[in-house]
C-alpha cells in the first residue's frame, strides 16, 4: 500500500463555499491540508473561510479563487491562477455542481447543467493535469450520483435541444462524470496520478433549491431522509486522504466501497467518444 496523507498537500476544491464540499473542507483542513478553494460569489466564500479555519485550529490558512464555473473563460483563468500561485496540486476535488429546470445556455452556447457539471470538471482537469503529473502522487476526485442510473449520453443532442427535463438532463451529467473518470484514468495510468469518482448519497443541502417553489417543497420533504453534508462528505474525504485508496484508479465508490455502476457508466468507447466531444466544446487537449 503506497503511503499517503492529506496533512501538508495542496488541496483543490470546487463547490466548497456550501454542503459536501464544504463539509470536505472542514476536515480536511483540521488533517492538516493546504486548500485552496473556489467560490463564486464572495459573501459565502467568506462565510466558508471562517468555517474552515474555526475547524483546522490556529494556522489554518484558506486561499480562495473566484470563478464562475459557467464560464469556459472564467475556468480558464482560474486554471492560470491555480498554475501561477500553487508549485504543488496534489488533489483536485471537482465536486461544484447544479441541477436546473429549464434549459438556459451558458455564454459559450452550452446548456447550463452540462457546461458546470462535464465540461467544468474537464477543462479544469485538463488545464491542471501537467501540473498534476508533475505533483505526483496526485489525485482526481469527482463528484457524481446514482441519478446516472439509466442515463445514455446523448451524443446525438448534446445541446439539450430536445425538450428540456431536468433531472434527465442532471442524470446524464453525472453519467458524463464517471465516463469521464474512466477515460482520465486510462490516460492517466503510469503518472502516478489516480482518477476516481464517488456518489455522495442524498443529502440535506442547498441542492436544488434554485429552481422553483415545487423543487423546494420537493427538497423539504426528503431532507428528513437525508443525510447531513458530512455524512455525504465523508467518502469525499476518503478518496482524497486516505492511504487505502492510493493505487485505485478509475473507480465509482459509496459509502467508501468501489461500487459497479450502470452499464452505460462501463462502457470505453463511450468514455472515449465524450472525451472527443467534450475537447471538441472545450478546444482543450489533456493528452
Amino acid at each position: 500500500m503506497t503511503e499517503w496523507s492529506a496533512a501538508g498537500k495542496r488541496v483543490l476544491l470546487t463547490g466548497a463555499t456550501d454542503g459536501i464540499g464544504l463539509a470536505a473542507a472542514e476536515v480536511l483542513a483540521a488533517r492538516g491540508a493546504q486548500l485552496a478553494i473556489v467560490a463564486r460569489d464572495d459573501a459565502k466564500a467568506s462565510r466558508a473561510v471562517a468555517r474552515i479555519v474555526a475547524a483546522g485550529g490556529s494556522g489554518t490558512a484558506v486561499d480562495v479563487l473566484m470563478a464562475d464555473l459557467a464560464s469556459q473563460a472564467s475556468v480558464r483563468r482560474l486554471a492560470s491562477q491555480v498554475l501561477g500561485r500553487f508549485p504543488r496540486v496534489d488533489v483536485l476535488v471537482n465536486n461544484a455542481g447544479a441541477v436546473n429546470r429549464t434549459r438556459r445556455l451558458t455564454e459559450d452556447g452550452i446548456e447550463l447543467t452540462w457546461a458546470v457539471n462535464h465540461l467544468a470538471p474537464f477543462l479544469l482537469s485538463s488545464l491542471l493535469l501537467e501540473r498534476l503529473c508533475q505533483s505526483a502522487p496526485a489525485r482526481v476526485v469527482t463528484t457524481t450520483s446514482d441519478a446516472h442510473k439509466g442515463a445514455k449520453i446523448p451524443f446525438d443532442d448534446s445541446g439539450a435541444e430536445h425538450p428540456h427535463r431536468g433531472f434527465r438532463r442532471y442524470g446524464e451529467t453525472k453519467l458524463a462524470n464517471i465516463l469521464f473518470t474512466v477515460e482520465l484514468a486510462r490516460r492517466l495510468d503510469g503518472t502516478g496520478v489516480t482518477a476516481n469518482c464517488f456518489h455522495p448519497g442524498l443529502v440535506a443541502s442547498g441542492f436544488n433549491l434554485n429552481n422553483g417553489t415545487l423543487m423546494r417543497a420537493g427538497m423539504r420533504l426528503v431532507r428528513p431522509f437525508s443525510r447531513s453534508p458530512a455524512e455525504g462528505a465523508d467518502t469525499l474525504v476518503w478518496l482524497a486522504d486516505s492511504a487505502a485508496v492510493a493505487d485505485e484508479q478509475g473507480g465509482y465508490f459509496v459509502d467508501r466501497r468501489r461500487t459497479t455502476p450502470s452499464r452505460a457508466a462501463q462502457d470505453p468507447e463511450a468514455a472515449r467518444r465524450l472525451w472527443e466531444l467534450s475537447e471538441a466544446q472545450t478546444s482543450a487537449s489533456a493528452g
